[in-house]
């Protein structure tokens, strides 16, 4: 019996090699070791958290690399330091690195201030369960203190929340232990402890910001942040904030004059920043004192500059600290810009209406949702005010002119 020809019947291995299909299958991308770190789905950009999961959220599922944060502080700078020190308190988690730059506080402080992380079991947050809706016998005049037309609506959901896990949780009751803090590695800029040093040439960018900048790129560099050098060995994710840029304590004058001198050195150092983080595995935090800053156009550029942006409008000493509506709640938040990465159309949050508050132990962002307007308990005293009203005209003799309020 004839033996088979080649390519009929078994053929040898080298048309084997060359008949194999020429899918392969996908490896995983080195990032994905980075500790703290996921994959954005919507855009495959790496993410890290804020250490706010509600914050999370907003942002389209946290932070991108290489991107900047700006956050627009509250009048008393009370709220705004503490997402900072959430997003510092999240890298310290992760073993991630940091970097804390200061002019007004020493970096040490911000760090000996950050809070405390909590378990798993005790951050799940669990529905509250409505009156309403529980098996225990009610009263009937408990029952009757909703109206009847919104006894059907559906109930509100006022959390922001993923459906997948991201980030920890902390205590802003409780100090982070110092074990856990000094675990990690911290690089500061304390601006005192930085003597301005006169430049040969004349530049738009203010010495301090020029300083900072060059202290940046000396860490990222040094500590192999670079894209270059971190694909190359084990790779760590570089967290960096600043405090309270634009102030006058960074020897900047635009919170002072409606036409500062020193106008573009805070745009043209943001411009740097962001050029450097787009080549580094590193994520910054800035916080500026927008409220101070008198030229809105130059506010408006500010932001164009960062990748995403909030401002936050405290409730304190405002007239709505005191107004009823806004009880459950300590400010608004505004998302001013949300960053268009690796896609046409960037997640916007699915409600404009936010609002933020400070529990006892942590600080979240919810849905703004004001109480319900029970018309008819305000018909009934009004009524009632109307009808005294009307008899004291009568008594007095003006009640010829007939009645003003028609009651329908």
């Amino acid at each position: 019996m004839a033996a088979p020809r080649s390519g009929v019947g078994n053929p040898p291995a080298e048309r084997l090699l060359v008949n194999t299909t020429s899918f392969q299958k996908k490896t995983r991308s080195k990032l994905l070791s980075i500790p703290g770190t996921r994959h954005s789905v919507q855009n495959g950009q790496l993410l890290v958290s804020t250490g706010v999961t509600s914050l999370d959220y907003l942002l389209g599922g946290g932070i991108a690399v290489g991107t900047v944060l700006l956050i627009e502080e509250d009048r008393y700078d009370s709220y705004s330091r503490m997402i900072l020190k959430y997003f510092l308190a999240e890298g310290v988690v992760c073993r991630h690195e940091l970097f804390v730059a200061a002019a007004q506080m020493n970096p040490d402080d911000i760090l000996q201030e950050l809070p405390s992380p909590i378990l798993d079991d005790v951050a799940v947050h669990r529905p509250v369960q409505h009156p309403m809706m529980s098996d225990e016998p009610q009263d009937s005049l408990d029952a009757m203190q909703i109206a009847w037309r919104y006894q059907n609506l559906p109930k509100v959901q006022s959390a922001l929340a993923s459906s997948s896990r991201f980030g920890h949780y902390y205590d802003v009751s409780k100090v982070m232990e110092a074990e856990i803090r000094q675990a990690a590695q911290c690089h500061r800029f304390y601006l005192p402890e930085h003597p301005s040093q006169a430049s040969p040439t004349r530049s738009t960018m203010l010495e301090s910001y020029s300083a900072l900048l060059k202290s940046l790129q000396e860490v990222i560099h040094s500590r192999g942040f670079g894209v270059a050098t971190s694909l190359s060995k084990t790779s760590n994710i570089l967290r960096i904030g600043l405090h309270s840029l634009g102030s006058v304590m960074w020897g900047d004058d635009l919170c002072c004059h409606d036409n500062p001198t020193n106008k573009h050195a805070l745009t043209t150092f943001l411009y740097g920043l962001r050029s450097l983080l787009r080549s580094s595995l590193s994520i910054a935090v800035v916080t500026v004192p927008s409220h101070l800053i008198q030229d809105r156009a130059l506010m408006g550029s500010i932001t164009r500059l960062c990748d995403n942006a909030i401002a936050l409008e405290s409730f304190k000493g405002s007239e709505r600290e005191t107004n009823p509506l806004y009880k459950d709640y300590h400010g608004l938040l505004h998302v001013q810009q949300i960053p268009h990465l690796n896609c046409l159309v960037s997640n916007l949050p699915d409600h404009k209406d936010l609002a933020f508050k400070l529990k006892r132990k942590q600080f979240s962002i919810e849905r703004l949702h004001l109480p319900p307007d029970l018309s008819e308990t305000v018909s009934r005293v009004s009524r009632g005010e109307l009808a005294g009203a009307d008899a004291v005209a009568s008594a007095c003799g003006s009640g010829s002119s007939g009645n003003k309020h028609l009651d329908f």
